[in-house]
């Protein structure tokens, strides 16, 4: 499975960016595709996740209400809409794909990986 991420930017505080996810490969065999950020120095973090078969989401507290994980059947796309952008959500968004897994908020328990797309929110 490859993952292809886009849509960060430079964006103001309270405004809105629309990050995407294409899969492709055995995109039949998934299980769960999240979005994960990570700022300077600090760790890598869960934003969402969703299911890929049912579509159940799962979210971090800090983005509840404000993010929305959602997948585009027809291209194995999936999208996190991110609206009312704070400073603190500045980061690199990493978006990954699991097979199979134990906690869809683990890092480690996901087998691929997009490339990083930087995300900066201006106060």
């Amino acid at each position: 499975v490859q993952l292809q991420a886009s849509g960060g930017g430079l964006v103001q505080a309270g405004g809105s960016l629309r990050l995407s996810c294409a899969a492709s490969g055995r995109t039949f065999s998934l299980y769960v595709m999240g979005w994960f950020r990570q700022a300077p120095g600090k760790e890598r973090e869960f934003v969402a996740a969703l299911t890929w078969s049912w579509e159940t989401t799962t979210y971090a507290d800090s983005v509840k209400g404000r993010f929305t994980i959602s997948r585009d059947n027809a291209e194995d796309t999936v999208h996190l809409q991110m609206s009312d952008l704070k400073p603190e959500d500045s980061a690199v968004y990493y978006c990954a794909a699991a097979l199979g897994l134990e906690r869809v908020d683990r890092d480690r328990d996901y087998k691929y990986w997009g490339q990083g797309t930087l995300v900066t929110v201006s106060s």
